[in-house]
């Protein structure tokens, strides 16, 4: 199967340009992807044109990562029904060197490599050119009606704020882009999100125009989900790569809670497993949905490639505090982050530890942290056997809360039926 051939399976291509096929097919192409600094840590959704890249340079091909400091400077109105605010250089140099960290962790870019993964930074071939001599070399080559004609252009003319001058010229600068990398780097192919093909169309044109070159495009597919939730998203806001944003717990969480018909399309789309694998896979799924066969693979196949083997152990183990059978040891073994990452989102309670230290009578302190309204209610399950402390579940002969109880000597696990938690900080 080719390249291509294989990411048509995965799901991976919506718009492609006649030739581009049959170019990878006759040789070591150069191709490559944008990639925007609004921030100093790319999110899941730049994972799709990471993941083109990756196959790009398993195939034999050779990839570039282009950072744009030059085109964030801009803002693309693709996809944007607004404006967005412009970055500072100083945050915009932050940022890249935060991406640029990013990418390297999913490309080879040993130089003895024949086909190396390069990473550009359009800033380096912009920050001479005066505005004179881009009018005068690159404006008088594409027509106003030919960028009027671009469908992220005209949904922003035709809307209520309009589109400046600045984002106006967007296409035209990323459009230089790729004739810069055609002429200097021989590279002949340019893939991003399927929101991009007005812009990559205006660059194979500026090649055709000012070199008399052939140049080649492939997009991918937007990605949703199946429920109409934009993906990427929870109610935390976006899923980052970088773990200080991100836990890799959440991570891992965010992969598992996919639904079956996202899971379906995401294991072809997000992981690197062969086919057969996935097919073996979806298979499995057909037969037996409720063990979640394919969340669980998709979630650890992610968490390894963007986080660590470690990282991974260390997610399945977490996910077992809340959502499974883990014993004290476990909840014990894990440090004061640790402990935090999984908490996230737990409901939690301020206690004096002068208190724990004398022995905070167990029913009162239930009650006075609001885990239950009233001692009352706090006795009553803690009588029926409904109550557990650190993932044990504890029997009316547990009276007392002691400083011995304290995870990192200062929390306390609170489980008050089956699944609703509370963590207990004691300060």
């Amino acid at each position: 199967m080719t390249l291509i051939q294989e990411l048509r399976w995965r799901g991976m291509i919506q718009d492609i340009m006649p030739g581009t096929e049959e170019l990878f097919e006759k040789e070591q192409v150069s191709g490559y992807i944008g990639f925007d600094p609004t921030s100093d840590s790319l999110h899941i959704g730049s994972l799709v044109p990471i993941l083109l890249l990756m196959h790009l340079q398993r195939a034999g091909h050779k990839p570039f990562a282009l950072v744009g400091g030059a085109t964030g400077m801009v803002g693309d109105p693709s996809g944007k029904s607004e404006e967005r605010n412009l970055l500072s250089e100083e945050t915009l140099q932050f940022n890249l060197a935060g991406v640029q960290k990013q990418l390297s962790h999913f490309l080879n870019f040993d130089p003895s490599l024949k086909n190396a993964a390069e990473m550009v930074n359009n800033y380096d071939w912009f920050k001479d050119f005066s505005f004179l001599n881009f009018i005068r070399d690159v404006g008088k080559h594409i027509t106003v009606n030919y960028m009027m004609a671009k469908d992220s252009v005209k949904k922003r003319i035709e809307g209520d704020t309009g589109m400046s001058f600045t984002e106006f010229t967007y296409q035209l600068v990323q459009g230089y882009d790729f004739y810069w990398l055609y002429k200097n780097k021989n590279c002949k192919v340019q893939m991003g999100g399927s929101d991009q093909w007005g812009n990559i169309t205006t660059g194979t044109e500026l090649i055709r125009r000012k070199l008399s070159g052939e140049a080649f495009a492939f997009t991918c597919p937007l990605i949703t989900k199946a429920d109409g939730g934009k993906f990427g998203k929870t109610e935390k806001g976006n899923v980052w790569l970088d773990p200080a944003k991100t836990s890799p717990y959440q991570f891992y969480q965010f992969w598992l809670n996919a639904s079956d018909e996202d899971a379906k399309k995401w294991i072809k789309i997000f992981t690197l497993l062969p086919i057969d694998t996935i097919e073996t896979l979806l298979k499995e799924h057909e037969v037996a949905p409720q063990q979640r066969i394919l969340q669980k693979r998709l979630a650890a196949e992610l968490t390894i490639l963007v986080h660590s083997e470690e990282d991974l152990q260390f997610a399945l183990r977490a996910t077992e505090i809340l959502f499974g059978n883990a014993t004290t040891e476990v909840l014990q073994s894990f440090n004061e982050a640790q402990l935090l990452q999984v908490m996230e989102g737990v409901p939690t309670a301020t206690v004096a530890l002068s208190q724990i230290q004398e022995g905070y009578d167990l029913v009162s302190l239930l009650a006075d942290t609001q885990i239950f309204p009233s001692k009352g209610e706090a006795k009553k399950m803690w009588q029926g056997g409904g109550l557990g402390i650190n993932k044990e579940k504890i029997t009316t002969e547990f009276t007392t809360v002691t400083t011995q109880h304290l995870l990192q000597g200062k929390y306390l696990l609170v489980q008050k039926g089956k699944k609703n938690y509370y963590l207990v900080i004691a300060s």
